[in-house]
């Protein structure tokens, strides 16, 4: 019976070790309410991205001049469900392009990011660990690059090339890319000149062994946490553009051009222009929000 016992109460050491592992997140977003509210805003905007086509009740594109500008409403004379947040000047169902426009903002956002984390990611590790001419060349870029204001850049080149939302999203890329290589550059050389980085260095490890398996993840958690902030600046910008009509295709569902389309229906048509709103702010407030709870929880410091 005793090697029962004995493995009963192993069995009692590691279950309530695999609880708390799984419980963890889910613990410290109880302790932390913004943190659960930006996850839920996320959530429901990406499910509604990638749903988009069997979520929205209406095709966005759908116009109907005799329900141009009808106001909300959840059902009709007849008793079935009509616009539920109104119509636009075309008559489309406002709720089945705001949902589409979910995906134009998110993709934007994300394939922005990406670009602007490689790019950033690659020359912060090579300007912070190998410093020298090569630091000062990629920092001196960083800084020009900085010079420009990006509206006014982006303006200029979507005004020469074109709109289009992919021109976007290497706009943005290849202009953002100066945060996460200045902020990864200052963290490369606080690390680099640890006792086991050193240590490493000194077995004969190679540079890129060392950047792999020493370095890089030390930085991984703030690349994960600006890239978070900056999916909620990128959609900011890809409305903006659009709004100024140098960003997606008027004819693709978009925040920005719903609310270009709203400008002149403002007082007689409030809907037009609110919901659209209310679906940006919601979405960057989730995204600030979620980005903020991954530096409380991955940023050592803060644990205290």
């Amino acid at each position: 019976m005793e090697p029962v016992v004995v493995n009963q109460e192993k069995q009692a050491e590691i279950n309530p070790q695999k609880k708390s592992s799984r419980k963890k997140v889910w613990s410290f977003l109880k302790k932390n309410p913004s943190g659960m509210l930006g996850l839920i805003l996320v959530v429901i905007t990406v499910t509604c991205a990638l749903f988009s086509n069997w979520i929205a009740p209406l095709d966005p594109g759908e116009a109907s001049l005799t329900s141009r500008l009808s106001p909300p409403s959840w059902a009709d004379e007849t008793g079935e469900s009509t616009f539920f947040l109104g119509a636009d000047q075309l008559g489309r169902d406002l709720l089945s392009r705001i949902i589409h426009g979910a995906k134009i903002s998110l993709m934007v956002g994300f394939f922005g990011v990406v670009i602007a984390l490689v790019i950033g990611t690659l020359l912060g590790l090579i300007s912070g660990y190998f410093g020298k001419w090569l630091d000062d060349v990629i920092m001196r870029v960083a800084d020009i690059q900085l010079a420009f204001p990006f509206i006014l850049f982006a303006i200029v080149v979507m005004s020469v090339l074109g709109t289009g939302m992919w021109k976007i999203i290497i706009i943005l890329g290849l202009t953002y890319w100066v945060g996460f290589a200045r902020l990864i550059r200052g963290q490369v050389i606080s690390v680099k000149e640890l006792e086991y980085v050193q240590a490493a260095k000194a077995v004969g490890g190679t540079h890129f062994t060392i950047i792999r398996k020493h370095i890089f993840p030390n930085v991984l958690s703030s690349i994960l946490v600006l890239g978070t902030l900056y999916i909620a600046e990128f959609i900011l910008l890809e409305a903006s553009l659009t709004f100024l009509g140098l960003g997606v295709d008027p004819t693709i569902p978009s925040w920005g051009g719903m609310l270009a389309d709203s400008r002149n229906y403002i007082s007689s048509a409030w809907w037009t222009a609110t919901f659209p709103g209310i679906a940006i702010m919601l979405t960057v407030l989730g995204f600030n929000l979620l980005g903020d709870w991954l530096r409380d929880k991955l940023d050592p410091n803060l644990k205290l």
